[in-house]
């Protein structure tokens, strides 16, 4: 009997505690912090590197401005945009990559720019496929 009130006093205690302990609140805070500065705009995926010229067509930039990719796309949530993804390194791309800060010598989206699919801003691809 003495085994059982002292089993009964511990449980008590147990329920008291764990009834007094703060509820905690689930926070999740991300911070992607600023863009990358790149002159053709960058990939819409992490790491979000600079994506050369041509891989953006003209409906991503507004007065000469990327109008972003990833978290900081700043379009219509409708948007779909044209990209040609050969020159993606997911798709095989080896040629050069401006770097982050570096200046572009040319307009955003060459004349002669060829589209191979389109994409959201927030890197899911459209409805509008090309060959």
């Amino acid at each position: 009997m003495k085994k059982f009130s002292v089993f009964a006093i511990a449980a008590a205690a147990g329920i008291c505690l764990v009834a007094a302990a703060p509820a905690a609140k689930a926070q999740v805070v991300v911070n992607i912090g600023v863009a990358p500065a790149c002159p053709y705009g960058y990939f819409d995926y992490s790491p979000y590197t600079c994506a050369p010229y041509g891989y953006y067509g003209p409906e991503w930039f507004t007065g000469g401005a990327f109008i972003g990719a990833g978290p900081w796309f700043h379009g219509d949530e409708h948007f779909n945009g044209h990209v040609n993804n050969r020159y993606d390194p997911q798709h095989g791309y080896q040629g050069s990559l401006p770097k982050n800060g570096e200046k572009g010598r040319s307009k955003p989206a060459p004349r002669n720019f060829k589209a191979n699919e389109t994409r959201d801003g927030r890197g899911h691809p459209g409805d509008d496929k090309r060959p």
